[in-house]
């Protein structure tokens, strides 16, 4: 079984900045994708941002420009970086992994590991 913890999380005034940071029982770089979700007060969870193995990157449109996905390879973490926060951005942030594998009768074999979810209130 795979683990995913997030950590990070916290509370930051209109206009600052946090980053979130997730590690795994294993190392990042050897998932296909992963991703920051967040999941908003009676609101539905939303992929925030993802990142490919081979670093691709892409963007909710309402992060777009303000939040950063990386990598850190000496480190071995996953970060979000998050800028100009708003009140809207307010939610419990999940990272998430996905791996893919071909099983012995050449079937897809597919996995989803979430973090636990670390909260994060932009309020002054």
């Amino acid at each position: 079984q795979v683990h995913v913890v997030e950590s990070g999380g916290g509370l930051v005034q209109p206009g600052g900045s946090l980053t979130l940071s997730c590690s795994a029982s294993k190392s990042v770089f050897s998932f296909n994708t992963m991703g920051w979700y967040r999941q908003a007060p009676g609101a539905q969870r939303e992929l925030v941002a993802s990142i490919t193995a081979g670093g691709a990157t892409s963007y909710a449109d309402s992060v777009q420009d303000r939040f950063t996905i990386s990598k850190d390879r000496a480190k071995d973490t996953l970060f979000l970086q998050m800028t100009r926060l708003n009140p809207e951005d307010t939610a419990v942030y999940y990272c998430h992994a996905h791996e893919e594998y071909i099983g012995l009768d050449l079937e897809t074999l597919s996995y989803d590991y979430w973090g636990q979810g670390v909260l994060v209130t932009v309020s002054s």
